[in-house]
This record gives structure tokens, sequence and C-alpha cells, in this order.
């Protein structure tokens, strides 16, 4: 038997596959899925041990082609190595978390539902829009999470509960900042996607999701002004793009890949009756003042940090997906929206132009 604290004054007691949570509201018992990690990278070292510790949910196998990487993943969340063969053939096994290179992420989710298992993949599904338009009808009925965080980030939440009721009337337009504090090591851009497909997806779909409509037009500039090397290896580091619906709503989005002063995530909605704002995170609130003027904590300082609580919320929502409980936040068809919308960035800044969503599909 083990026994975590989950969270407050709750108690999960774990017997096998089941847990019995002990808490002030009385107690229940909750049947874990045996889950699959794919990937024990960057990602993986976020979702392979949020899995662990969620109820609902047992991390049983870590398939990882760099045998210490699998290991050590292994060892910290009590799960054992396996191929990703051994682990699909698992009965036991209900869901998988695809958190492999971004060129593997189709392949790894296509061979988990096809095996009948709950997928969570992270963004982007892949490179390419032709490659995900095609193999859409192998996931129709799938159970499908794909890895957009943002939206169970509870900042964010309660700025979309406030603008679906109406708190500034009827949304005109959104400024969307995702400032990342330092550039990352040039060997990471050749296999990243490029900006627009590796950091500006997130802020797509954010727009998407908070404009309530589906932009018809984008228009995206960019220049290297970070790092010299990041253009030499044909990328761009720093970026405005502009969306706008149908109806008219307009977005812009501030994209750079250094600060300089911390991961700066910050989203103001503006209406007919007035603004919202979803602000920075600071690591505390207090505030010092002297004759030199006002001191404060820093922001977050990158992405694990700022978004820890909503990869939390993500994972305990894929568990209810697992489960049956609960539909996908974001599927399949999220996910072509907004690689469909990156390419259409990507294509504005080479064309110099807008670009209108039907060109590019």
């Amino acid at each position: 038997m083990e026994r975590d604290q989950i969270s407050g004054n709750s108690i999960a007691f774990y017997y096998g596959n089941n847990i019995l949570i002990v808490s002030g509201e009385g107690e229940g018992r909750v049947t874990r899925i045996d889950v699959v990690l794919i990937g024990a990278g960057r990602m993986g070292q976020v979702h392979g041990p949020n899995a662990a510790r969620t109820p609902g949910l047992r991390l049983r196998y870590v398939v990882d082609p760099r045998p210490g990487a699998a290991r050590a993943m292994a060892d910290a969340t009590g799960a054992e190595v396996a191929t990703l063969a051994q682990a699909l053939a698992d009965p036991d096994v209900g869901g998988v978390l695809v958190c492999s290179s971004t060129d593997q992420h189709l392949d790894n989710a296509l061979q988990a539902v096809e095996a009948g298992k709950a997928v969570f993949c992270e963004k982007p599904i892949d490179l390419d829009l032709g490659k995900v338009l095609a193999a859409q009808p192998r996931f129709e009925g799938a159970r499908f999470l794909l890895g957009f965080n943002r939206r169970h980030d509870p900042h964010f939440l309660a700025l979309k509960r406030r603008l679906d009721a109406g708190a500034i009337g009827a949304l005109e337009s959104l400024h969307i900042v995702n400032h990342d504090p330092a550039a990352p090591a040039p060997h990471f851009i050749p296999t990243s996607g490029g900006l627009f497909k590796d950091f500006t997806i997130h802020d797509l779909d954010m727009a998407r999701w908070l404009l309530g409509e589906e932009p018809v037009e984008v228009f995206a500039t960019a220049s290297c002004l970070v790092d010299p090397e990041i253009g030499r290896l044909g990328d761009v580091d720093t970026a405005r793009t502009v969306l706008r619906t149908a109806s008219g709503r307009l977005c812009v989005i501030s994209n750079t890949r250094r600060s300089g002063y911390g991961y700066d995530q910050r989203i103001e909605a503006f209406g007919a009756a007035g603004m919202a704002a979803a602000g920075n995170v600071s690591r505390d609130t207090v505030q010092a003042f002297d004759e030199a003027g006002a001191t404060a904590a820093p922001i977050a300082y990158a992405f694990p940090e700022r978004y820890a609580d909503s990869y939390r919320a993500q994972i305990a929502h894929f568990a209810e997906v697992a489960h049956g409980r609960a539909q996908p936040a974001t599927g399949y068809a999220d996910g072509i929206a907004a690689l469909a919308l990156a390419e259409a960035c990507q294509r504005s800044m080479r064309e110099g132009r807008p670009i209108r969503l039907q060109e590019n599909r």
C-alpha cells in the first residue's frame, strides 16, 4: 500500500490499480488507468511526473530511444522501461502520453489510437499541415487530447469566463503578449518548425479560444533581432501578427525569443464596455518601498514555472478523458486550425501581405 498527500487534507492510499481518497468531504475509490509516456525529454519531464501523481492514472511504462533518459524517468516515477510495441500490447494500458520529438508526434499518436488507447499529444500534431489533414479520418472517434495547456491556466480560464459572461460587453479586440526570457540554444532551431509553429502556435490557439470566432485573415511580419545565429539557421526571433475574424474582431500577437526580464505572458481583451486583462504571475506579492522607489518579486522565468498549474490541470483533464468522463477540451480539429494559422503566418511573412485562410488550405 502506498500513501500520498494530494491536496489540502486529502490523502490518497494506493492499492495496485485502485485509489482510496480520504478527505474532509468523505472518501471514495478511484480506479487507476495505466498510461505510457513516450519521450523523456523536455516535455516528458513535465508530463511524466504529473501523470504519476494524478489520481486516476498510473504511469506504467516509459518509452525513449535513449536508455539513460528512459531509466532516469522510470526510476523517478516508479514506472518500467519498455519499447512502444511492448507497452501498446499490454491490455491494462489505457492511455498514452506522446511527448516525443515533434517529427514523431503523428506516428506515435496514430499507433496509440489504433491500439485503442486514449491519447494525450504534445503540440503540434506535425509540422506538415498536409500530413495532418490526410491523417484526420484515422482519428475520428478517438479519445485524443492535444497539448494546448494554456486553456487550462487558471488565470486565462478566469479571463475566458469573464468574457463569456459579458463583463466587458461585446468583445472587439485582443492583445496577446508571449515573450520568452532568452533565446533557445541554436541546435534547437532547425528541428523546431520555426517561430510560428513552435512558439506562436500557442497564441494562435488562445486567440481562437478567446475570440469565439475563427480568424479568416492573417498578417505577420518578423525579424531576427535577438540572435544572428537564429537568422543564419533560417528562422526569426521577433514577430508581430494580426488576426481578423469575419465579423471584424482583431487580435494582435507580440512574440520575441528574449525579454530580458522573465517569461512575459499577458492578455488584454477590449470590449464595448471596457477592458479585461490577465497579467503576469510573480513569484510572490511582496513589494518593498524606499527612497529609490518600489521593488517587487520577479515574474516567472520560464514556462515550467509559469504554467505548472496548467500542466497539472491538463493531465488531470486527460485522466477524465481516459476514463470516459469528459470530452477533450482541445482535439485534433484544434490542432489543424492552429497549424493552418501558423502556416498562414509563415506565408504572410515571406510574401509581405495578408493571407486569407482559404488560400492556405
